[in-house]
């Protein structure tokens, strides 16, 4: 039987609301079993009173934390202490930090250090810092599905992300596919997560990462058994057209086959875009060889016999 993850889930009182209890839990529950359930804050404060009863419902350990000096944050400390006294203890195997507060980046940064997997959960204001440290990175309005921000900035921010993103994208699947492969969509999920930790597919409102790809028009998607493979649209037409032209000139040589050097010079004056870059190459020879029309030898170009 295989052994569950363990997980200590550690929340700042001080910056998150009671009312995310439940989304909190559910989420780390998709990850693994909780076995550490604490919250901190200064229990004497009015303002933590919404604690007091999602605390007991959900067996959650509220940590007291005075405030000793105003305008200074007592209850990171009694976290961050916690924390190690846990990670030494090697009952877990991960981490849950929720708070909306950037004094944890150090922490999270110090776990992962130590192979712990870490969590981070937070509100949207949350310091880049802070969600860039941990492995994944989940916003408590998204969990929690409430729009905080108006239609017209989600918009904006939106389209700047999946800009972004599909850059990502394109880049990993040249970097990680063969000219005429695909990559497995979920090695292409867990790529992109490792890029951007805080990424999560219900920020753009879809519950799956294949929905999710569809936003962008030039991926082409492929069923094999029960996995999905996914490739550029473009990049098959062009590598067709660019074969092409490749044997066009190599058969203006007859037998003898092309000179390497200058094929790549021919090619380039023929189709000015070409860069063996976008297929996922550094050198020209490696991109030819991978090409299944085509040999070389002594630094010379020749048609395969078919």
């Amino acid at each position: 039987m295989e052994k569950e993850t363990r997980y200590a889930v550690l929340i700042d009182a001080d910056n998150v609301a009671a009312k995310y209890t439940k989304y909190i839990l559910d989420e780390v529950s998709n990850y693994g079993v909780v076995t550490y359930k604490r919250v901190y804050g200064d229990w004497t404060r009015p303002n933590l009173a919404g604690w007091k009863n999602m605390a007991l419902d959900n067996a959650i350990t509220p940590v007291q934390q005075y405030s000793y000096t105003t305008g200074k944050n007592a209850t990171d400390s009694a976290m961050i202490i916690d924390a190690m006294d846990i990670l030494y203890s090697h009952n877990v195997d991960g981490f849950c930090i929720v708070s909306s507060d950037s004094d944890f980046t150090r922490l999270a940064i110090r776990l992962r250090e130590s192979g712990m997997h870490v969590i981070g959960m937070g509100e949207q204001k949350t310091p880049k810092p802070f969600s860039t440290a941990c492995n994944a990175f989940k916003y408590l309005e998204i969990l929690a599905d409430e729009d905080i921000q108006s239609t017209v900035e989600s918009e904006k921010l939106e389209k700047v992300e999946l800009k972004s993103l599909e850059t990502a994208i394109v880049r990993i699947i040249t970097e990680n596919a063969n000219l005429r492969d695909e990559i497995n969509i979920g090695e292409l999920g867990s790529r992109l997560l490792n890029r951007y930790p805080d990424f999560d597919v219900r920020n753009y409102g879809y519950s799956k990462f294949s929905q999710f790809l569809k936003e962008f028009d030039g991926l082409s998607f492929r069923q094999e058994g029960s996995s999905i493979l996914v490739s550029q649209k473009t990049s098959m037409t062009d590598l067709e057209r660019i074969e092409n032209t490749l044997a066009a000139i190599v058969r203006t040589n007859g037998s003898k086959g092309y000179n390497l050097g200058e094929l790549k010079k021919q090619l380039c004056a023929k189709i000015p875009g070409f860069d063996v870059k976008s297929y996922g190459y550094s050198k020209f020879s490696k991109f030819v060889e991978n090409l299944p029309s085509f040999k070389i030898r002594n630094n010379t170009v020749m048609i395969t016999e078919n």
